[in-house]
């Protein structure tokens, strides 16, 4: 029975190491275009952001974590041909206190991350967000706050120093659509400091602006409507320079500890500002700014090209698609891959809240597939948006899955399936045209500059 025993163990361990090793380590292409495994074969991240359906809204991911019900899914999800799930991590889950993180959620990630192995896919976890709560230490500006920005640099070296050598792991994403807020405690003090080594003072920077003083005694954070570019100029560069830090800080924390582990950020789409209200909706991640402290970039798209597309006609399907070629076109020429970390649209259902008309699942399907092979050349990675329809979602998640609910399948799951057999594996050719350069200087102080940009390349497009 001792021998027995024995052997029974080896094969234990023979077979839990065979299933890690499974996976290879993903690495960028020898051509810095794509992906590739270890061993030089293409690799196409084609997957899902996961979360599971009625978890209430924010999804409570790690609350209410159900490794059985993961497994699951990752199976039917593998067998689909989805290779890649992105996931959230959050404060109240892994970062409670500034100064440790919390275990009981590690134990949950090693889970995660243990059926994602065995079903063969890789997993892409972001930097902590908000979606379970957060601690009150938190609760402002995160940023620019020193307090949370070591808190991240101790987050981000725990964490990569225990998955090291991990090859589940795809990438770290260090926070799902960051953005540079316009005023808090800490961007002033910031500002102030910025002014003072660029101009020797406040009176020296207010001649250059062109403005009289008292328009700066309330505050010296530059109005959203600013009629002073040259204010809103420098303001911008400043969120700029604070971002490109915030990325190289965290960027350079995590490879302390895994210098082979990739690393990236998922970007709102107005980080190109092409659609913006006013200058405060950039996110002042300048992609160009940001690339040389990542491996590779990610970018966010939704139809948003004159309002929330409705599946309305020909000319609104056109113009989201010009969107979409603009803003994937313009993150290309940071000259590293590009994934398209989310993407999505609703179909049998209707937007939440909105006048937006229901639309089909045979609407939805086609629209998401006409967006994958647009934005291929450009995008050599797909993650889409949500995994089942959310029902209590208060947005497009509602009617955006592969999957309804209740896990009957969608037209765009079945497409979505017939795309990841066809798509993984192949090695994504570089895209046929060019798109013009982006007037980032003048969009991001004045958003009529995008407006006409884009007017312009539509009509190229159409």
């Amino acid at each position: 029975m001792k021998c027995f025993g024995s052997l029974f163990l080896l094969f234990c361990l023979v077979f839990t190491v065979g299933a890690a090793e499974k996976l290879q380590k993903i690495v960028i292409s020898k051509d810095a275009k794509g992906f590739e495994t270890k061993d030089g074969k293409p690799f196409v991240p084609w997957g899902v952001n996961y979360f599971r359906p009625e978890m209430g809204w924010a999804p409570k991911i790690w609350k209410m974590f159900d490794p059985s019900s993961t497994r699951k899914d990752f199976e039917r999800l593998r067998k689909m041909g989805c290779n890649c799930v992105r996931v959230f991590l959050t404060y109240n889950e892994f970062l409670t206190s500034p100064d440790n993180v919390n275990e009981d959620g590690l134990k949950k990630l090693d889970e995660f991350l243990t059926i994602a192995e065995e079903m063969g896919i890789y997993v892409h976890p972001t930097g902590p967000d908000h979606w379970e709560g957060l601690p009150d230490w938190a609760k402002g500006d995160r940023i620019s706050d020193e307090k949370v920005l070591k808190a991240l640099d101790m987050f981000w070296k725990t964490v990569a120093s225990r998955y090291k050598g991990r090859n589940v792991l795809f990438a770290y994403d260090l926070l799902n659509e960051p953005s540079v807020p316009w005023n808090s405690p800490q961007i002033v003090q910031k500002w102030n400091s910025w002014i003072d080594n660029r101009y020797g003072g406040l009176k020296k920077a207010v001649e250059v602006w062109q403005i009289e003083y008292y328009t700066i005694s309330n505050s010296i954070v530059p109005p959203r409507d600013s009629k002073s570019l040259k204010w809103l100029k420098d303001y911008q560069e400043f969120r700029e320079e604070v971002a490109t830090q915030w990325v190289k800080r965290q960027a350079n924390a995590i490879k302390q500890s895994d210098p082979n582990a990739l690393v990236t950020v998922g970007l709102i789409q107005w980080s190109i500002p092409l659609f913006i209200s006013n200058p405060s909706m950039y996110s002042g991640f300048r992609p160009s700014k940001i690339a040389p402290y990542l491996d590779f970039m990610e970018i966010h798209f939704y139809p948003l090209a004159g309002g929330a597309y409705g599946y309305q006609s020909h000319e609104a399907e056109s113009k989201n698609l010009a969107y979409l070629e603009a803003v994937v076109g313009e993150i290309y020429r940071c000259n590293k891959p590009v994934v398209l970390a989310e993407y999505g649209w609703y179909g049998g259902g209707t937007l939440p809240g909105s006048k937006a008309p229901a639309a089909t699942e045979e609407q939805q399907a086609q629209y998401c597939q006409k967006l994958v092979e647009r934005s291929q050349g450009w995008v050599c990675g797909w993650l889409h948006w949500g995994v089942f329809d959310h029902l209590t979602a208060k947005d497009v998640t509602r009617y955006i899955g592969l999957f309804k609910s209740n896990g009957e399948i969608k037209e765009w799951g079945k497409t979505f399936e017939k795309i990841g057999k066809e798509l993984p594996g192949k090695r994504i050719k570089p895209p046929e045209k060019t798109i013009p350069a982006f007037p980032f200087d003048s969009a991001i102080i004045d958003v009529s500059a995008g407006r006409q940009y884009f007017e312009k390349y539509f009509e190229q497009f159409k």
